[in-house]
């Protein structure tokens, strides 16, 4: 489970770091792919939120089939290593896309993960000099990004947050804000102005999972 993570003090600059390269194959595709980045300090994997989401989305799809992918980054305390998760999701959507022509794409994060799966998203021209992301990542061509059917993020960073860390707000791409769900817990302090460590860990307990899956699963 995500433990709460305070005002981090982070690396001052990103590794840069190629393009990853994910593989796939036809006979494994899905009818939906969910891709997702789990939360600071969670072990490898999607995270409690990801297991959570993956899992009531299979429970409203009927009997599509629902794989799942998790976002291979450091999740940690330096900020600006999370680039490695914005090109790793990059890249599997890519394949995903090239592989599998009728499969749906879910992407969708939680906390530090939310950040990653919005800068997948992100508009080249959004992302400016001070991000971690600028240069060192690429934006998602528009008929691949015509592919990822909806984003689901949990807890994302607010802009209090991130001035803490000393990075910049990066909007949601402009293709993507019409299929993005985006939740923050009451008082969660990552995404709000609350206080309550417990909130940020809430997700899969105060109904939003749900919400977000049923979002999803409208969509796919």
């Amino acid at each position: 489970m995500s433990s709460f993570v305070a005002a981090a003090v982070v690396g001052s600059t990103a590794t840069l770091l190629p393009i990853a390269t994910a593989t796939s194959s036809a006979a494994s595709c899905s009818d939906v792919e969910v891709v997702f980045a789990r939360g600071t300090t969670e072990p490898v994997g999607p995270g409690f939120v990801g297991q959570s989401f993956t899992d009531s989305l299979r429970g409203q799809v009927g009997d599509k089939t629902v794989g799942l992918y998790s976002v291979d980054y450091p999740a940690t305390d330096n900020w600006p290593t999370a680039v490695v998760g914005v090109n790793d999701a990059g890249a599997h959507i890519r394949q995903v896309a090239a592989d599998c022509p009728d499969t749906s794409i879910v992407l969708g994060g939680f906390s530090q993960g939310a950040a990653v799966a919005q800068l997948v998203t992100a508009d080249a021209a959004a992302v400016p000099p001070n991000s971690f992301a600028y240069g060192t990542t690429a934006p998602l061509p528009p008929d691949v990004a015509d592919r990822v059917d909806a984003v689901a993020l949990f807890g994302k960073p607010n802009q209090r947050f991130l001035f803490l860390i000393g990075q910049p707000y990066v909007p949601l791409g402009s293709a993507f804000v019409s299929k993005t769900i985006d939740l923050c817990a009451i008082n969660d302090p990552i995404c709000s102005g609350g206080l309550d460590p417990a909130a940020h860990n809430a997700y899969p307990a105060n109904g939003m999972v749900a919400q977000a899956a049923a979002f999803a699963a409208g969509r796919v």
